[in-house]
């Protein structure tokens, strides 16, 4: 066994580990915005739960794929070839989701508003269905030939596998919020997002247990499917805890169940890196697929001083907006735009652009606000 090639190819299940579980309930609060808040303070209200994190979030998704370039270039080169239509509309979606938080909150126009919660919406469901799919692609199979390209038409790489991931990452994504407002909010929502989590966890949860299982069944080892157990077990414990009115142990185990179904399928996959269902001699594993032993020791390094600092950051930030938000948190809705442009379609009258207070909102900031 190499020793780096398969310290980077845990640092890189880390990785994407930690993108799925902090982007989790990010892209979730982004579904949520349609189908759980019932009017606008509602979606202020969301919206400023992810407001300091969201954008550190995605820095995990730029990490994991920025590692997987460094340290196996042919896996890299593999998986965003072979699936270049999909990712591209990922990149897309996670931009408009992007603007849309950014934009959503400088015009007072229910029209506007209601145009840019469809964007976060929509953006936030196509990534984190595109990412499913591509990671359980690069964990099944995809249509490789001897050089590592794909064979076939635009979408050979279309399966069942790629639906599942995609709708495993959706329901969890979905459930993680509602768990993560329950432990950010307070008041009607928190209550709310508490019952929705009760009742949507035990069937949600499902799809990222049967992409497990399905590795399992593929390449799976005795200490695969005991990680498979432990996160059968922490489901039962999150929703002990959630019934229980304890929120973040609750958010907590849902976590543990994440570690355990993506170590699971890591673990399995493990050492090939992408499986060929041309052929298994095509397939990339971590020796025919890694950088040189100087290009993985210096990434070594770097990772060593640069990785806990990140996490430091991380942690801090999170720290300091620890606090929950409420619907009395909510300040006025102001425009940032000349009044001729913010006006709402059932009125000619120009809306105020008079500022409002600048007294922090429960230590609270987000973007659309």
């Amino acid at each position: 066994m190499e020793l780096l090639p398969t310290i980077w190819f845990v640092a890189i299940a880390v990785l994407w580990t930690g993108y799925l579980f902090l982007e989790g309930f990010d892209l979730g609060i982004g579904m949520l915005m349609k189908l759980f808040a019932r009017n606008d303070t509602d979606r202020r209200v969301l919206l400023n739960t992810i407001g300091p994190v969201w954008d550190g979030n995605e820095v995990w998704l730029l990490t994991a794929a920025g590692a997987t370039f460094a340290a196996f270039p042919l896996w890299y080169a593999s998986l965003f070839s072979a699936l270049y239509l999909p990712l591209l509309v990922v990149l897309v979606a996670l931009i408009f989701r992007a603007v849309a938080f950014e934009y959503r909150g400088k015009v007072d126009s229910e029209r506007w508003r209601t145009s840019w919660d469809w964007a976060i919406a929509i953006g936030s469901f196509t990534a984190a269905f595109g990412i499913g799919a591509a990671l359980a692609l690069t964990t099944t199979g995809l249509p490789l030939d001897s050089n590592g390209d794909r064979t076939g038409g635009a979408f050979a790489w279309f399966n069942g596998y790629a639906v599942l991931g995609g709708l495993a990452v959706v329901a969890f994504a979905f459930v993680q919020a509602l768990a993560f407002l329950a432990l950010k909010t307070d008041g009607e929502i928190r209550h709310r997002a508490r019952a929705w989590f009760l009742v949507a966890a035990p069937v949600a949860l499902l799809p990222l247990i049967a992409w497990s299982v399905a590795v399992q069944l593929l390449h799976g080892e005795t200490w695969t499917w005991l990680l498979v157990a432990v996160g059968a077990v922490a489901v039962v414990l999150a929703l002990r805890f959630g019934r229980a009115g304890a929120e973040g142990r609750s958010f907590a185990f849902l976590g543990v169940f994440l570690v355990a179904m993506t170590g699971s399928i890591f673990g399995a996959a493990f050492p090939v890196v992408i499986p060929s269902t041309v052929d298994p001699a095509f397939n990339l594993t971590i020796s025919n697929a890694s950088s040189s032993d100087y290009t993985l020791g210096l990434m070594s390094i770097v990772a060593a001083v640069g990785l806990p600092l990140v996490i430091a950051y991380q942690a801090w930030t999170y720290w300091v907006f620890r606090r929950r938000v409420s619907a009395s948190h909510i300040p006025p809705v102001h425009s940032f735009l000349p009044a001729f442009v913010s006006k709402t379609p059932a009125s000619n009258e120009p809306v105020s652009n008079e500022p409002v207070s600048n007294e922090p909102v429960s230590n609270q900031t987000a973007p659309g606000s």
